[in-house]
């Protein structure tokens, strides 16, 4: 299983954005969400499997970004003891 990154900004003011965190969680084999719009996620399927999943949840102002995470190289700094074990578990 990869881990991938999504980051995304979200650009309409007062927008429900449920839908697009609802179907982050769906489609995550396990999921990282401990800053505001970065999201670590396990996925079996490709980068662009997982943008084209989310992509109906978005306007056509706002941003995404989905990148394959490579493994072993990886340093943070702030999280709380389960968000840390994910990324060691994880990365």
């Amino acid at each position: 299983m990869a881990t991938y990154l999504i980051g995304y900004d979200l650009n309409k003011k007062g927008k429900d954005y449920d839908g697009l965190i609802a179907k982050i969680k769906e489609i995550s084999n396990g999921y990282w969400h401990h800053l505001d719009s970065t999201w670590l996620i396990g996925h079996a399927g490709g980068a662009k499997v997982i943008r084209d999943a989310l992509r109906p949840f978005l306007d056509n102002d706002d941003e995404l970004l989905v990148v394959l995470l490579a493994k072993g190289d990886a340093a943070w700094y702030g999280f709380n003891d389960s968000g840390s074990e994910w990324l060691k578990n994880n990365l």
